[in-house]
């Protein structure tokens, strides 16, 4: 069982930067693959980034360019490097964990253990 809590959400004005980070409790971070999903008001759930244990990664078409996933296997944290923020990347941004040494997800099924979500705003 691994814990979740993340953290580094808050207000951005748009073009600004936000770095969020996502620090992996109770066990070590040790073969896990890692992703970050958001949710606005009235949307489903949508994937932004994932990497793997080996630190491949891959985007979401609308924040390739923009945002970078990144982990620290020593620290157990991933984190997410936002910047050229939007108001339409306003939502709860969570991220997710599951065990795999080389695999990448971008479905949200797919992954086991979950953050309680922090908050992103960007006002225009």
């Amino acid at each position: 069982q691994v814990q979740l809590v993340e953290s580094g959400g808050g207000l951005v004005q748009a073009g600004g930067s936000l770095r969020l980070s996502c620090a992996a409790l109770g066990r070590t971070f040790s073969g896990y693959a890692m992703g970050w999903f958001r949710q606005a008001p009235g949307k489903e759930r949508e994937f932004v980034a994932a990497i793997s244990w080996s630190s491949s990664t891959y985007y979401a078409d609308s924040v390739k360019g923009r945002f970078t996933i990144s982990r620290d296997n020593a620290k157990n944290t991933v984190y997410l490097q936002m910047n050229s923020l939007k108001p339409e990347d306003t939502a709860v941004y969570y991220c997710a964990a599951d065990v795999s040494y080389t695999a990448i997800w971008t479905t949200a099924g797919r992954y086991s253990y979950w953050g309680q979500g922090t908050q992103v705003t960007v006002s225009s």
